[in-house]
């Protein structure tokens, strides 16, 4: 039978409560595999395993119970290997990079900061800022609206300007952020998102980062900011020790 992986933490990490369980129907008894200085949390994997709500749930609680006692590295939802020999044999081949990473995020979570545009808001301010815009735009109402070439014209300098605006707000918002936490992880784009950053921040600057988080909110009325966390460090397990604290890593790193 295939293994189920949670997390990875260090030998010397307490022991969870006893008959925990984690994924599947019905749940899955989560234990320990140990190879070295380190422990990785787990259990059989369920055939039919997906990301339901109840399951994406059952991998949080255990992340959560262990994360409780000290840092875990936590994996991703649906990490399986082969069996417990492939899981304890990558703990061995890994272990310098595992237990680098767990000194270095010891102590600290995550947030995830994503930011759209409010369109309306953005849109006056594209027109406020740009000079070029607000001349064809008043003399496209003088005209009475203006031709369709110069209606197309008006609306591809809009979205340029917006377009542009974009990549300002995102270097601004991170920019702003950055020096509240440890480490910025940059996500993949999506669509609608014109901000996708992890940040890892020491639980003892929470606070500080989540205030400033608001001020920033505050300063950018236009922006549509959303944070959540702490979670997990998921966005941090990787890079290794060629990359110290404070690079930046790929927001979809996990253990492998």
């Amino acid at each position: 039978m295939s293994t189920y992986v949670y997390g990875i933490t260090a030998r010397s990490h307490p022991a969870l409560p006893e008959g925990m369980t984690g994924v599947g129907e019905p749940p899955r008894t989560v234990r320990v595999l140990t190879a070295g200085e380190l422990t990785a949390l787990v259990s059989d994997a369920p055939e039919d395993l997906r990301p339901k709500r109840r399951d994406l749930l059952a991998h949080q609680n255990v992340l959560a119970e262990a994360s409780a006692g000290g840092c875990v590295l936590p994996m991703r939802f649906g990490s399986v290997a082969a069996d417990d020999d492939a899981v304890t044999q990558v703990l061995t081949e890994r272990s310098e990079h595992y237990l680098e990473r767990l000194r270095e995020l010891d102590g600290k979570v995550e947030y995830n900061v994503k930011a759209t545009h409010i369109e309306e808001a953005v849109l006056h301010l594209v027109m406020a800022e740009n000079a070029d815009v607000r001349a064809l735009a008043e003399a496209n109402r003088r005209a009475g609206g203006g031709g369709y070439d110069d209606k197309i014209r008006l609306g591809e300098m809009v979205a340029a300007a917006v377009k542009a605006r974009e990549a300002e707000d995102a270097q601004e918002v991170q920019g702003l952020l950055a020096p509240v936490a440890s480490a910025v992880s940059v996500g993949p784009e999506s669509t609608g998102w014109l901000l996708n950053v992890s940040f890892l921040v020491a639980r003892s600057s929470a606070e500080d980062f989540l205030a400033t988080a608001e001020q920033v909110r505050k300063s950018h009325a236009h922006l549509d900011l959303r944070v959540n966390g702490p979670l997990p460090p998921y966005s941090f397990v990787e890079p290794g020790p060629a990359q110290p604290a404070g690079s930046t890593a790929g927001a979809d790193a996990g253990a492998q």
